[in-house]
């Protein structure tokens, strides 16, 4: 068996078993998906017996590793040599646009940075930041005519999963933006289903008369008075938190 082409172990590996028997066919392997981790633990399971001879601390996912040192003079020498080992023993090519040597804050790693200084601690990547906006975004449309109940239903299994995996980051401050940010939705998500009944139901949930009018009948729109006090006081943090909406932060 041989490996005919290499075209990035978490995408695609076409393997191809060739026999001279003329009786015999060729076979070819297209593999994805989540097989594509366990052939690239195979391949590079050298490459962490080398890196452990070698005394470096490491670590690696699949094909997407860390190394880290102490200078970029050193980075730069282990890299070409890791390029090398890989290239020359395992006859792999290193993607050079995804490689580099940089401070671990300006790098991801599965979703995760680094934050600077000299105690550095693990944070949510803005990229995963961003991944779970828009997909708590196309939870929350509100066009999607759907219930609070069944909106939030669907958010808290969303965010219980993502919590499991980032909930391991070191850095709270993004997880209690996002959990504001949450709220602010739902409470937008609200104010667009009341629609004219926006007055009588912010009088039910005990705001003010002046209030509750002046927010009625108010020129902007849900998203800008999602932030106002009325919507504030009537749907506080304990009334999404009564509906089953996890918070990020909160064990």
């Amino acid at each position: 068996m041989n490996i005919t082409q290499y075209d990035s172990l978490s995408s695609i590996i076409f393997l191809s078993v060739i026999s001279d028997d003329p009786q015999e066919l060729k076979v070819i392997f297209c593999v994805r998906g989540v097989l594509s981790p366990l052939l690239a633990n195979l391949l590079l399971d050298d490459l962490d017996k080398e890196l452990e001879k070698r005394g470096h601390r490491f670590v690696r996912y699949a094909d997407d590793g860390n190394i880290y040192v102490r200078s970029r003079r050193a980075g730069e020498r282990v890299m070409a040599s890791v390029a090398r080992f890989l290239e020359r023993k395992l006859k792999l090519k290193v993607n050079e646009a995804k490689s580099a040597v940089d401070r671990p804050a300006n790098r991801k790693f599965l979703g995760f940075t680094f934050t600077r200084g000299r105690m550095p601690r693990r944070k949510v990547s803005e990229k995963a930041v961003l991944a779970f906006k828009a997909k708590v975004r196309e939870l929350t449309n509100r066009t999607r005519g759907r219930t609070i109940r069944q909106i939030v239903k669907e958010l808290r299994k969303y965010i219980l999963g993502w919590k499991g995996y980032f909930g391991f980051a070191e850095v709270a401050s993004p997880l209690h933006d996002l959990d504001k940010w949450i709220r602010r939705r739902l409470r937008s998500y609200h104010w667009k289903q009341w629609g004219r009944r926006g007055y009588r139901e912010l009088r039910k949930r005990g705001i003010s008369r002046d209030l509750a009018w002046n927010t009625a009948k108010s020129a902007h729109g849900p998203w800008r008075l999602s932030r106002s006090p009325a919507l504030a006081i009537a749907l506080p943090t304990r009334y999404f938190a009564g509906l089953g909406l996890p918070s990020l932060v909160e064990r």
